[in-house]
């Protein structure tokens, strides 16, 4: 829970800190960069660990990741960045920014699309390693490398987000992110036969959707960054991140009710149909005719989202 919430407020603080940084021009470079960075610490981050274990036993091996989480807000601390000025403080924050959301299309659109995302994925993952190990027979050795191979999918889409976004437009990316997350894992239920076709199907699934994983955080993360203002940031996406994180808990008791109830496969059938149902949120949408990142919206001049405002997030022409 206390892990939940502080996620929260790092990922909310993070936005602000990156558009303090980063210029509007170079939003996709700078999520790029940013997400390559996770990727690769999900590469190289389980083999460290397992040499610090191998060498200097587990709990040692925890201490030196907390050092980690140290380093890293040392760094942080050391980031003086001019920030962009915040909304004066007042009642009804989270709100202010949901309304906000509700009343932009792009941003309901992409809203219900991740909320549906994570809701199904959640079930996905409350019941994969019991479905891989359990019906599958795969040991950890071989989950540990369908997860590995994931992480290197998760390097490649981070290297090919920008081609994609000047080849075909941000939204169309965000489209194309939206459907190669979760339609690879429909092959995780499909994953039936000699254990060739079942391990095959099973890296296919984890490496196609770590891809999409990467295309869609990145393109729509730019795009959202593009459309809010300033001074609504940290409300529009306090209120956007509690509410799609909210939906998780949610589908890992579905998961664990369904999977009692029905069984894993069947659920896991459920589980990724239901995330493809993301796009039907999103393809009626503005969201698949935005070529360019629109430019920043006007600032509220007070706290409510001022009609300019609103009207320009909820135009085809600025998302």
């Amino acid at each position: 829970m206390g892990i939940g919430a502080l996620t929260v407020l790092f990922d909310v603080c993070n936005t602000i800190l990156f558009v303090s940084l980063i210029p509007a021009e170079r939003y996709i470079e700078g999520n790029s960069l940013v997400n390559g960075s996770r990727a690769m610490s999900f590469v190289a981050g389980p083999g460290v660990g397992g040499l610090l274990v191998q060498f200097f036993t587990a709990p040692l091996a925890l201490l030196a990741d907390a050092v980690t989480y140290l380093a890293s807000a040392y760094c942080l601390a050391r980031i003086t960045p001019a920030e962009p000025s915040a909304a004066p403080p007042a009642k009804g924050h989270f709100t202010a920014g949901l309304r906000w959301i509700l009343r932009s299309r792009v941003m309901r659109a992409t809203f219900a699309a991740f909320a549906t995302i994570q809701f199904f994925n959640f079930i996905f993952h409350t019941l994969f390693v019991l479905y891989a190990t359990t019906e599958l027979g795969l040991g950890a050795g071989v989950l540990g490398s369908i997860l590995g191979v994931g992480a290197i999918g998760g390097l490649i889409g981070a290297a090919l987000t920008g081609r994609l976004v000047r080849r075909v437009g941000i939204g169309p990316a965000v489209v194309v992110g939206f459907a190669a997350f979760p339609v690879p894992l429909l092959l995780v239920p499909l994953a039936d036969g000699p254990d060739t076709l079942v391990l095959s199907l099973l890296f296919l699934a984890e490496f196609g959707s770590c891809v999409g994983v990467m295309i869609v955080d990145i393109s729509l993360g730019s795009l959202q960054t593009a459309l809010v203002p300033h001074a609504l940031r940290a409300r529009v996406n306090g209120a956007y991140r509690t509410l799609t994180h909210g939906v998780r808990p949610l589908g890992a008791l579905a998961g664990g009710a369904l999977g009692t109830a029905i069984g894993l496969r069947p659920t896991l059938w459920i589980a990724t149909a239901g995330a493809v149902m993301c796009l039907v949120w999103v393809l009626p949408s503005p969201v698949p005719r935005i070529r360019e990142l629109p430019d920043p919206p006007p600032e509220p001049a007070h706290d409510a989202p001022s009609a300019s405002a609103s009207a320009s997030a909820s135009s085809p022409s600025s998302g």
